[in-house]
């Protein structure tokens, strides 16, 4: 499985990352999560300009809501000759909280390729190291809301989703350093991806360091910094070093932050739901940072966009930001 980007006419080969499992994964990943969400007939046209521009890596989740339109646009890729059948296709999806238990696991992931049209996912990461009551809003929790999430029995239950041949690799998001060791104690099978929020005003220094150390591939949402309309900031996209950099190498200074999560042996997942800025966000292999630059992004102050305060409460599992992270915040 190998992605393309535009070079003028030319397609560029961009050879694909080798996870632990032995699967192949297409770099960089198209992001699917958005608000507001466009209508699901447009988003699946968008996801076809997509396939048509060169991604074939598509990352969607439980919560998103895009999972039928991600499979709707892989079908119709193939129907017109896009791409031969949907094994070209790398297709990420997750495990809300609402579903993290162990007997919740396997008709969650069910559920998924069903709405999917699928047989199997590439890859399937736990959402969040969260689990709350299956009938809550996890978009407006309440303290009552939370339950204890047991790590362990969770992972023993993706482990099955691999058995089954369900998920080709599984792994997780947003899970500290901490987490991730406590995981790799009992896995039989060690999770192939930690996703997590990952940007040049967000570099996760330690966590890139550590999943190396562990053989984990590090994927990297939110790799533009969001827009700050919800949650994130302008941190990334109005930053005055990579502006600079920018005009520098005549690049948008999109391409130079992906670029940079690139050469940090990230995967980048980038949502735009633009034709263009599709394209251009692909245009970030044949040419690479300076040593001097990446002394000057490694400057950029840092910050975390999204906390995860949503998850916090005093009778929960996490009464702080911090025990959320583990302190690594």
């Amino acid at each position: 499985m190998e992605t393309t980007c535009q070079k003028t006419d030319k397609l560029v080969p961009i050879p694909p990352i080798v996870l632990n499992s032995g699967h192949k994964m297409p770099t960089p990943g198209l992001g699917t999560a958005a608000h507001p969400m466009p209508p699901p007939d447009h988003l699946t046209t968008i996801l076809i300009e997509a396939i048509a521009a060169g991604y074939r890596h598509i990352d969607t989740a439980a919560i998103y809501g895009t999972e039928e339109a991600v499979g709707r646009a892989v079908a119709a890729a193939v129907e017109q000759g896009l791409i031969k059948d949907r094994d070209e296709v790398f297709v990420t999806s997750k495990l809300f909280v609402n579903d993290t238990h162990k007997d919740l696991v396997l008709p969650a992931l069910k559920q998924t390729l069903s709405k999917l049209g699928m047989d199997y996912v590439d890859l399937y990461l736990i959402h969040w190291p969260i689990r709350v009551r299956q009938n809550a809003n996890s978009f407006n929790l309440r303290g009552e809301d939370m339950l204890y999430f047991d790590i362990k029995e969770v992972w023993d239950a993706m482990e099955e989703c691999v058995k089954m041949g369900l998920a080709k690799s599984i792994g997780v998001s947003n899970f500290s350093c901490a987490k991730l060791s406590k995981v790799l104690e009992f896995a039989t099978i060690p999770p192939a991806v930690n996703q997590v929020e990952m940007n040049v005003s967000w570099q996760q220094q330690k966590m890139v360091e550590f999943c190396k150390e562990k053989g984990i591939h590090v994927c990297a949402w939110s790799p533009l910094g969001a827009n700050g309309a919800i949650w994130g900031s302008l941190a990334v996209m109005e930053s005055p070093v990579l502006k600079r950099i920018a005009a520098t190498k005549n690049k948008s200074l999109a391409q130079v932050a992906l670029r940079w999560v690139y050469e940090q042996g990230a995967t980048p997942i980038v949502k735009s739901f633009n034709k263009e800025r599709m394209k251009e966000n692909l245009q970030i292999f044949n040419w690479e940072l300076t040593s001097e630059e990446l002394s000057e992004i490694q400057k950029i102050p840092q910050a975390k966009g999204f906390t995860g305060e949503r998850f916090v409460f005093p009778e929960g599992q996490y009464k702080s930001v911090e025990e959320l992270w583990d302190g690594e915040i």
